[in-house]
């Protein structure tokens, strides 16, 4: 569970992730902390992407994958933890629940660090698409993708590579102000749903 920045500074510093790869324990945080301050003095929004790590700089994008399902998702860090022994990073609800561990409370993960990898500007123009799954087997994305092509135009498979392997996304075009309501309908059809502007 993530701590106050003060609670931090008494607590030894782990070493970063070797080869920009580490695997453990996660856990997740959320209303609790929502909107209390973080390690790094950005609000918490137990909504947002993000997570807590005990050594990657702020601002460090990662990958995070669930080992028992597969799920993939890509996190910011913005905070300091978890200060329990054998867990490597807090998620926030909003990851939690896109890997399947809100309701277990924890799972084995990866966490591999993305290099240059950079959001969007905020005043930049934005497509919106959904992405609804990332996937190491390509056959799989595109049978996700050819089953969604029947209810949903715009889907598509994009190709995500880390240093760990090559990972295949599955995104749907959301309309301008039609994104959330897209989502709640992706969602309530049991994907895993990660709005994305770009």
């Amino acid at each position: 569970m993530a701590l106050t920045a003060a609670a931090c500074a008494r607590l030894p510093r782990a070493p970063a992730p070797k080869a920009g790869v580490e695997v453990g324990i996660a856990s997740w945080y959320g209303q609790e902390f929502h909107g209390r301050p973080t390690s790094s003095r950005e609000v918490y929004n137990m909504n947002d992407m993000t997570a807590a790590h005990r050594s990657l700089p702020f601002g460090t994008h990662v990958m995070v994958t669930n080992l028992a399902n597969d799920r993939s998702a890509v996190v910011r860090i913005n905070d300091r933890g978890p200060f329990v022994g054998g867990r490597v990073i807090d998620l926030s609800y909003a990851a939690a629940r896109v890997l399947g561990i809100v309701g277990p409370g924890t799972a084995r993960v990866r966490v591999e660090i993305l290099g240059g990898f950079r959001e969007p500007a905020p005043d930049a123009p934005a497509g919106i698409w959904l992405q609804v799954g990332a996937f190491t087997v390509q056959e799989s994305a595109y049978a996700l993708k050819k089953r969604l092509e029947k209810t949903y135009p715009g889907v598509a498979v994009t190709v995500f590579k880390t240093a760990n392997g090559t990972y295949y996304r599955v995104r749907v075009q959301a309309a301008k102000g039609s994104a959330d309501a897209l989502a709640s309908r992706l969602a309530g059809e049991g994907l895993p749903v990660i709005i994305i502007r770009e």
